[in-house]
């Protein structure tokens, strides 16, 4: 248990590493290769099989990517909305209140859905072999985070989550709500700032990614994760609680 919490509390430097390795792709270096993108790879594929074209491989692929980033940024903002940006950002587990408002209401784990999604927009811009390699590690970090504020969770609210629990989907979203409004409001503004980096990327995705230059995207994804840290700084911290 010790294991999960620290991988939910040190999340953002686990998430850091796992993508710098991504990029880096150390095993296809070490054999003397220059890995390609996975979007050239993916695009390739889709032209080689005879689907597409290749303009049009690579026009769906980046279109895909861009929306991808929209709406992880748009899922991820609605979830801060309802949960408050200092929990979101806080590397301690919270059990002080139950949501079942907004996107609570149709999943239960709608951050690290967006999240998800997000990952997916940014490993095309890595080897294929890191791209794999960053989806399986995020998925294994997400799967744990979860059991830890879940447990968290039960422990706190008892047999008020588990009910939640047996109405919602953990990651598979409904198209209409399971639960009653909760009657959390939603703080857009701060869930807005709070989300910096993600909208960042969708913007620079939207603008950029029609140049295909990986180099380029990656930078102004770093550009929006740089701008996020020192945003996360002025941003209202949560109350302490027992953990």
């Amino acid at each position: 248990m010790k294991i999960v919490k620290s991988v939910f509390r040190y999340r953002v430097l686990w998430a850091v590493l796992t993508v710098v390795l991504g990029f880096w792709e150390p095993l296809e270096r070490l054999g003397g290769r220059h890995p390609a993108s996975t979007w050239l790879m993916l695009s390739g594929w889709l032209a080689q099989s005879g689907v597409l074209p290749m303009e049009q491989a690579s026009e769906t692929v980046t279109s895909l990517a861009i929306l991808l980033a929209v709406a992880a940024a748009a899922l991820r903002t609605w979830g801060t909305a309802y949960l408050s940006s200092g929990v979101m950002l806080d590397g301690a587990l919270h059990g002080e209140r139950m949501v079942a408002a907004g996107p609570y209401r149709y999943v239960r784990n709608p951050l690290y859905l967006g999240s998800f999604l997000n990952t997916l927009a940014l490993v095309i811009l890595m080897p294929p072999g890191g791209a794999v390699f960053v989806l399986a590690v995020t998925m294994v970090r997400y799967a744990m985070s979860v059991h830890a504020e879940e447990a968290h969770l039960l422990q706190t609210q008892g047999d008020a989550y588990r009910a939640y629990q047996n109405h919602v989907s953990r990651w598979l979203p409904s198209l209409r709500a399971k639960v009653v409004e909760g009657g959390a409001h939603a703080r857009w503004g701060q869930a807005f700032v709070a989300e910096m980096y993600v909208w960042g990327m969708a913007a620079t995705y939207a603008v950029l990614a029609w140049r295909y230059n990986t180099i380029l995207l990656f930078q102004g994804v770093l550009v929006s994760f740089g701008l996020s840290l020192v945003v996360r700084a002025f941003l209202p911290k949560p109350p302490t609680s027992a953990q």
